[in-house]
């Protein structure tokens, strides 16, 4: 994956001006990039599971402290997870908006199970994780934090009253 230093922070990867997605499949990754590239976007970029969890173990093992204050390091454990169940992943230049709202909607055809925008400050959910569904509003059952669904302490109960 690219390491440029204008992809990283703090140590670990952060494409900021892209969109992130993983697929559940090879099959559905490079049919969601081959889509985008034909619908316009500039750079498109196909990541094997294992490429992923390589790169995302490396990162984990130099981030900086100031990865951890942040999600960015949250999120990197998360994409190696997800590679390590053999999730491939695709990356698209998307800046503005509304590119990453026709590019969520693009890789959400292709069964993606995750797609993020990163902006310099905020990394954004684009689709509900797991159910290739647009998210409506930022919540705290985003799921950002992957150790449980909403960040809450495991076996805490979660559901609203």
């Amino acid at each position: 994956m690219n390491e440029s230093n204008s992809q990283t922070a703090y140590g670990v990867f952060k494409p900021v001006g892209h969109v992130l997605a993983s697929f559940p499949t090879e099959r559905d990754a490079h049919a969601a990039a081959d889509a985008l590239k034909q619908a316009g976007f500039p750079e498109v970029a196909y990541y094997s599971a294992e490429e992923v969890r390589e790169r995302a173990e490396r990162d984990i093992e130099r981030a900086g402290i100031l990865a951890t204050i942040g999600q960015e390091l949250n999120l990197v454990k998360q994409q190696r997870d997800l590679a390590r169940e053999g999730h491939p992943f695709v990356s698209v230049l998307a800046e503005a908006d509304d590119a990453a709202r026709r590019a969520a909607d693009i890789v959400a055809r292709f069964h993606a199970d995750r797609a993020q925008k990163f902006g310099r400050l905020i990394i954004e959910e684009l689709i509900e994780p797991g159910t290739g569904q647009r998210q409506a509003k930022e919540s705290p059952d985003t799921g950002l934090d992957p150790q449980t669904r909403s960040g809450a302490e495991a076996g805490t109960d979660t559901t609203r009253h």
